[in-house]
């Protein structure tokens, strides 16, 4: 199938786009509308020339922001529509045509996702009106880590938690890792083998790959679990919620809020969340930011040592993401914190290899394979929704 496939990321004031070809080498269209609802909404992007755009949206609700999306893709016709879901649960293992017990589904798996499942609907519901002939297909973050076995995923709760209301860990970033495990396996002479993932960015996870299917994962019933973020703590003493409730008196809301938009590198650093101004801070010896950084990195090396445990063998590390593609010294860092690995990073072609380049930065010289792969979650997207339509033609 050649034709173009629109994907979809929608949240609760922004839609995220992407038309996609079945060629690879033809030029992609792409943007974002953002601050929707707003008088300060804008629609901005790159257009079928390649050309970068930015024009207001004042007031657009989801509905008007997808029929201005529509009209600025230059008369292409896209055969389906691909949206990204937060959150599958149990019951999605794959990409999933969406029909009413679908929609239905994924509004029960709402209480997982309270802040990303209401809002991918919300896309799906507008390109359901604009496209009401189109195939629209639900891709899940959660999707590619159902593999994972019990022994990962359950948490030590009882039973009837995980039976009754379905709490065990689901991990996230699925699209990203599923595209970065199957391209590195394209990529090196041990294809199928054990890889360690570390998807960096504003949302940081971690993922052991063997033979294509994950076997675990840093983030769990939410993308809270894990690892330093953003502005996202990582992992937390769980008795965190109760010393502050009774400490402080705060309520569950003020914590969530604390956890998930005041903390990470932010919190740490008291400065920003934003890697390249941490750097250069750090440079200045800022001492938030040198703490930051070194917390962040120590943890990822952490998690990559804890994930290794699910692979039979471990043929390499590879480093995706915002962050993961773009800076070296944290690159650095985190395989110094590893020496009993055995890996031999190459300091050339890790500080040649930023802005989105693929390579190799190891110096070939045995020991695991050190990898910088650029993400292309829309990519994946539409790519399991062209599978999903391939398979069901007669």
């Amino acid at each position: 199938m050649r034709d173009p496939v629109l994907v979809i990321n929608c949240g609760s004031s922004s839609i995220k786009y992407a038309l996609v070809p079945g060629d690879p080498a033809s030029p992609r269209q792409s943007g974002l509308a953002e601050r929707l609802g707003g008088d300060d909404a804008r629609l901005k992007g790159i257009d079928g020339d390649g050309q970068h755009f930015a024009r207001p949206l004042h007031g657009a609700d989801h509905a008007a922001a997808m029929a201005a999306i529509l009209d600025g893709l230059d008369g292409a016709h896209p055969v389906a529509v691909g949206h990204r879901i937060v959150h599958g649960g149990e019951r999605f293992t794959r990409a999933t045509r969406i029909d009413a017990a679908v929609l239905r589904a994924i509004e029960a798996t709402g209480a997982l996702a309270p802040l990303h499942n209401p809002a991918n609907l919300v896309g799906v519901h507008a390109t359901l009106a604009l496209f009401p002939e189109r195939p629209q297909v639900a891709v899940f973050d959660t999707a590619f880590h159902q593999t994972l076995p019990p022994r990962a995923y359950r948490y030590a709760l009882p039973q009837h938690l995980y039976a009754r209301h379905g709490i065990r860990r689901y991990g996230f970033h699925g699209s990203s890792h599923a595209h970065v495990s199957a391209r590195v396996d394209t990529l090196s002479a041990r294809a199928h083998g054990g890889w360690l993932i570390a998807h960096l960015g504003n949302g940081c996870s971690t993922c052991a790959v063997w033979q294509g299917q994950s076997l675990d994962t840093s983030m769990g019933l939410t993308p809270l679990e894990g690892l330093v973020m953003g502005t996202r703590s990582g992992d937390v003493d769980p008795g965190l919620h109760a010393h502050l409730g009774r400490q402080l008196g705060w309520s569950l809301e003020r914590i969530d809020t604390l956890l998930n938009k005041e903390s990470g590198l932010l919190g740490l650093s008291g400065l920003s969340n934003d890697m390249r101004r941490l750097e250069q801070a750090a440079a200045e010896h800022h001492a938030g930011a040198e703490l930051a950084i070194e917390v962040f990195c120590y943890r990822i090396a952490k998690s990559l040592a804890a994930l290794s445990c699910a692979l039979p063998r471990l043929d390499g590390i590879v480093f995706t993401g915002g962050i993961g593609e773009n800076a070296a010294a944290v690159r650095a860092r985190v395989v110094e914190a590893l020496p009993h690995f055995g890996l031999r990073l190459s300091a050339a072609a890790n500080a040649a290899t930023v802005g989105g380049h693929e390579g190799r930065i190891d110096t070939d010289q045995g020991g695991p394979e050190l990898w910088v792969i650029p993400t292309d979650e829309e990519g994946r997207i539409a790519f399991e929704t062209r599978q999903l339509l391939d398979e069901s033609q007669p």
